[in-house]
């Protein structure tokens, strides 16, 4: 049976760089950074000291404040993004279509401030008593079910957990819903918030991220550069409408871009780290070109996991030239857009996605900012398209995410 083609017709963002698709694109193509002191709770005895925090989000512009009381961070952030989304769709008070419609969300962990709160009171009552919302505000699935209370979803309703690769599944698993076609629309896409005490110390004793950049906090997260010295915590939610392209089509609903492939795989490795030669991790994005039936030199964009860390940034570099071959990888843009958001961790391959959609609708690469020094020697040789943007057609761009426990995540989009 031939498959069906998918198309991306809304999007929605709630991140560091701004409450909307365009506020934090404009940031992007800026170069500018949403990193700063942490200001959700105070990290006076913490050894770091800033994180990439959504600013300024108000839930009751998106939602009943009553509602989102009983929502942890990240199901708000969620909510607000689907809203945009289905405003930008065209769908909100579309009945017969929400109705049929599906709902599959990213989330690497869910909400840390709600177990956090919710033990400390749990402790501090004798061991009897605990916040009675605790576990429907901080399981996972939460997001999605809020959503589809919200809007009216009454399709398959799912979450996704593959640590950081989560955001990118959730999009592979919508995308495989509409393409077979158990779905004609799905909202898809990722959601997290784990700036708090527990969520920072966590994994401060990982060792896994950034310290040392307190004097200025937009310096610290710095991919495939010398100076990397672990990654800044960030936050927030991407949410994207995928479509099946004739049913967009017959509405008259305005197109980005069309999903071309996805691909998956898991190193099998280690519980916290990359293969460091990369084999396995190339497995997801040499997938997904077969599943788009397109050859690595149809890619011009390559968004990078780049997390800024010592094992991350050279690993990557190596499936990159694993995947693309050596020639194809040298002439790739690549770019990791972590350097200005953060690794919003569950939510990151939602939004970097989002990104790669602009990037094909603007015309423009992003950088990666804070690329001072590359680290050449340390098996960072391509090209990270360092501190400033540039303007170039992108006909495809993929997108790839790496998570805790060897989860492997890459998705193509290209030019309708």
């Amino acid at each position: 049976m031939e498959k069906r083609r998918v198309v991306i017709t809304g999007m929605g963002a709630v991140t560091p760089l701004g409450n909307t698709v365009e506020e934090t694109w404009a940031g992007i193509k800026a170069g500018k950074s949403g990193i700063g002191p942490i200001t959700h709770f105070d990290a006076t005895n913490n050894k770091v000291h800033y994180a990439a925090e959504v600013k300024g989000f108000e839930a009751g512009n998106y939602m009943d404040p009553k509602e989102a009381r009983k929502m942890a961070r990240f199901t708000q952030y969620g909510v607000a993004a689907a809203k945009m989304a289905l405003e930008d769709s065209n769908l909100i008070g579309k009945e017969d279509i929400l109705d049929e419609t599906g709902v599959i969300l990213g989330v690497g962990i869910g909400g840390f401030e709600v177990l956090e709160s919710s033990c400390i009171s749990y402790y501090k009552s004798g061991l009897v008593k605990t916040n009675p919302m605790a576990i429907p505000e901080l399981i996972p699935n939460e997001v999605g079910g809020n959503i589809a209370i919200q809007f009216g979803c009454h399709g398959p309703v799912q979450a996704v957990s593959t640590a950081c690769s989560s955001g990118t599944d959730a999009l592979g698993a919508a995308f495989d819903m509409v393409r077979s076609g158990r779905l004609d629309v799905c909202l898809t896409g990722g959601a997290e918030s784990t700036i708090n005490g527990f969520g920072i110390v966590a994994f401060e004793v990982l060792h896994a991220l950034s310290t040392g950049f307190d004097e200025d906090p937009t310096k610290a997260s710095r991919p495939f550069d010398k100076k990397r010295n672990g990654f800044v915590m960030g936050e927030g939610s991407a949410v994207l409408v995928f479509e099946e392209y004739e049913h967009a089509k017959a509405r008259g609903a305005k197109i980005y871009a069309e999903v071309a492939g996805y691909g998956a795989s898991c190193d099998g490795y280690h519980l916290t780290s990359p293969n460091p030669d990369g084999v396995c991790g190339s497995k997801c994005m040499t997938r997904a070109l077969k599943d788009a039936g397109m050859d690595p030199s149809e890619i011009q964009y390559y968004n990078a996991h780049g997390t800024s860390t010592h094992i991350n940034d050279p690993s990557e570099t190596n499936m990159i030239k694993i995947a693309f071959g050596e020639e194809n990888a040298r002439k790739l843009k690549i770019s990791s857009t972590k350097s200005m958001h953060g690794h919003c961790l569950g939510a990151t391959g939602a939004i970097e996605a989002m990104i790669c959609v602009k990037a094909i609708t603007d015309s423009f690469v992003p950088c990666t900012k804070n690329l001072d020094e590359q680290d050449v020697e340390g098996g960072c040789d391509l090209d990270y398209v360092p501190n400033k943007g540039i303007d170039m057609p992108v006909n495809a761009a993929m997108s790839a995410t790496f998570g805790f426990g060897g989860h492997n995540g890459a998705i193509i989009l290209k030019k309708i």
